[in-house]
């Protein structure tokens, strides 16, 4: 899994040395490791725990499937920061289904970057050949959210609960070839 590169912006991978660096509080390591400066509330381990849903062990045993997809969105400017990033809940599943997330630190949101990251990060799965659907899940408040989706070219399908509350569903499929 390589480097994604849009207008703004640079997606890079996220590695276990990058969550590992993150989880144990060494933000100059993270810095090191990316390459550009993390904003003052980006990274933190509360913002990693719920972006990856396993613990530190999880990701190291097998972290093919526990980091899939998931990239860091940096400035291309001379500043080189961290803004962001855009994670897949866990490698394709067995209905060729990946679920995409994102988040923007607060001093970078409503300029772009999460419509941007998370486009070019589902065109991308849905180029892999085992992905024939992305999916993703927000709070019916978060109005944000749901333009970020639609942006990218996922509908709304449905909606579930959850132990958040209710979170409404969306998805982009494959074209067929």
């Amino acid at each position: 899994m390589g480097v994604l590169v849009t207008a703004r912006l640079e997606l890079v991978p996220i590695t276990v040395p990058v969550v590992e660096a993150v989880l144990t509080g060494q933000r100059e390591r993270a810095e090191e490791l990316l390459g550009a400066s993390c904003p003052l509330a980006w990274p933190n381990r509360a913002l990693i725990e719920r972006a990856f849903y396993a613990s530190l062990d999880a990701i190291r045993a097998d972290p093919a499937t526990r980091l899939w997809g998931d990239r860091v969105m940096i400035t291309l400017d001379r500043a080189r920061r961290v803004v962001g990033s855009v994670v897949f809940h866990g490698a394709p599943n067995d209905e060729g289904a990946v679920e995409v997330a994102y988040g923007v630190e607060e001093d970078s949101q409503r300029q772009g970057y999460a419509t941007e990251a998370t486009r070019a990060s589902v065109v991308w799965a849905l180029e892999q050949p085992n992905v024939s659907v992305v999916r993703a899940a927000t709070p019916p408040w978060h109005v944000a959210s749901q333009r970020v989706l639609e942006r990218c070219g996922l509908a709304r399908v449905g909606e579930r609960e959850s132990p958040l509350g209710e979170l409404w569903e969306y998805e982009l499929r494959r074209p067929a070839r």
